[in-house]
């Protein structure tokens, strides 16, 4: 399945403690980080994931919340699965502003 996975991948021998929250907060779930990359990591989670909305909900890595990835469902396969890492929305783009004398980026 590894195989399948763009970019230099970490494998922890252990697994990396982490959770699985829904996008709307309703659900979470202990899992391990196996593997990781700059594009997604295979997960082994804690319990079942049926019936979970797994097309886009957050890996949090941290036990306060602020190390977290946005994620979907790349592949399932017994209790690991596949994450593929959302890049952020293009929400506020950069506005060049030319002054005269300099370019100020706002």
């Amino acid at each position: 399945m590894a195989e399948r996975q763009r970019g230099e991948r970490v494998v922890f021998e252990r697994g990396f403690s982490a959770h699985m929250m829904g996008i709307d907060g309703t659900w979470r779930r202990e899992c391990l980080v196996e593997d990781i990359s700059e594009t997604g990591a295979k997960l082994t989670v804690d319990g079942s994931v049926e019936g979970l909305n797994l097309k886009e909900f957050f890996l949090l890595l941290s036990s306060t919340g602020l190390a977290y990835r946005r994620c979907e469902l790349s592949w399932v396969n017994g209790e690991q699965i596949g994450v593929g890492f959302l890049k952020p929305a293009d929400g506020k783009k950069k506005v060049r502003r030319n002054t005269g004398a300099q370019v100020v980026e706002v």
